[in-house]
């Protein structure tokens, strides 16, 4: 058996490349005879960081200056013929093609052809070879471009299987107009992972993680996107000097490698005026970052996949969202008071907020262990599923 893994690894994105390692851990394990295949983002970085095949997501595109120049000419559309004819002779190697968690459905900082295209591309071309196909544990929604969205759904149609991370993309789907009556709601895949090992206690002051982005709005090219990015640095940076105030110590850290840009602003707008007290690390990997929000006592997170680290190893976190994946991840873990929209937050509630956290972080810790000894448990019975219905040589 060949099994394909589709999405954006390779691209930055701690959180996308977290997902497949997860899922690699478990075919590895359960399947130790199937054959895999990546398509993704960075084909040669992904294929000799986790030891296996990989293509591009893109399938075949011109190489030849004039032959490019003619693509663009005719509107892409004979460089879009191209990828849809390497993606169905790729997919006919394979038997199983899986999307291995992630917001794959979704239009963030995205145009119609380029994920949404790549998502339908590939589906189609797996159905058309006989492959299975199958979304699991994937985020969903919103998808504000109407092309974007056909193509999206028309992918989701084509699917053997589908699970979905939250309740807000399962209800997404379904106004989508999908029939989901036999789909199913399982943790986020990268929840899976291995937590990194407990460093020993040392006495240390308490420390405010906060997970930064460069965020510049949903749209890509968005007209307002340096508003935007501004206004939200000006406001982590009266985040960060009130924090330091106040007698914290404040450790920043990224989710994606567009992040170091936030990083770097806030670091030389405290150049000499710290104390020390302000620290950075440039976080690569899901791994790296839990290993930083061990560091800290409390955290807060704007990306998903920092949130879903804190709240993997147990740290009471405060959300900043630019999307209802945060919140809907939030509420599972009864913290959906500490949410705030990134283009609106209130940083003096925010300081408040950080407060209340700090005076009770017991409590709140044992709540969040509660919750994670159930996911594990619904990520098993995910498996089984997966084997049972999917994963199987026919």
């Amino acid at each position: 058996m060949k099994i394909g893994l589709l999405g954006q690894f390779g691209s930055g994105n701690s959180g996308n490349d977290g997902s497949l390692e997860a899922m690699l851990v478990f075919l590895r394990r359960a399947c130790p005879k199937a054959g895999l295949l990546c398509i993704c983002s960075d084909p040669a970085a992904i294929g000799e960081r986790f030891a296996l095949e990989a293509v591009g997501i893109r399938g075949a595109s011109f190489s030849r200056p004039f032959f490019r120049a003619l693509d663009a000419r005719l509107g892409r559309i004979p460089g879009r013929i191209a990828s849809l004819v390497s993606m169905l002779r790729t997919a006919g190697r394979i038997n199983v093609l899986v999307m291995p968690g992630t917001g794959i459905l979704d239009d963030f900082q995205e145009t119609a052809f380029g994920w949404p295209f790549i998502v339908y591309g590939w589906c189609l071309a797996a159905r058309l070879r006989g492959a299975r196909i199958a979304f699991v544990s994937i985020g969903a929604g919103p998808i504000h471009g109407r092309l974007s969205r056909w193509f999206l759904k028309s992918a989701v149609r084509l699917a053997d299987y589908r699970s979905y991370r939250d309740d807000y993309s399962l209800r997404y789907v379904q106004g989508l107009g999908i029939d989901t009556s036999s789909d199913h709601r399982f943790p986020d895949i990268a929840f899976g992972l291995r937590k990194p090992v407990r460093p020993a206690a040392t006495e240390r002051p308490t420390t405010i993680g906060i997970g930064v982005m460069h965020y510049r709005g949903w749209q890509r090219d968005h007209v307002g996107a340096e508003a935007i990015y501004r206004t939200y640095l000006d406001k982590m940076l009266r985040v960060v000097r009130g924090l330091l105030d106040e007698g914290y110590d404040v450790r920043l850290f990224m989710g994606d490698t567009s992040d170091e840009t936030t990083l770097d602003d806030i670091r030389i707008a405290f150049a000499g005026s710290g104390g020390g007290r302000l620290s950075a690390a440039r976080t690569s990997s899901l791994h790296a970052v839990m290993e930083e929000i061990q560091k800290v006592d409390i955290a807060i997170v704007s990306r998903y996949s920092n949130l879903l680290c804190a709240l993997k190893i147990g740290r009471p976190t405060l959300s900043l969202g630019y999307a209802e994946k945060n919140d809907e991840l939030m509420a599972e873990f009864g913290r959906i008071p500490f949410c705030q929209h990134i283009e609106t937050f209130d940083v003096d509630l925010l300081l408040r907020q950080v407060r209340i956290v700090l005076g009770d972080l017991h409590a709140a810790g044992k709540a969040i262990a509660r919750r994670n000894a159930m996911i594990r448990s619904e990520l098993a019975k995910q498996q089984n599923l997966l084997l049972a219905r999917v994963l199987v040589d026919r």
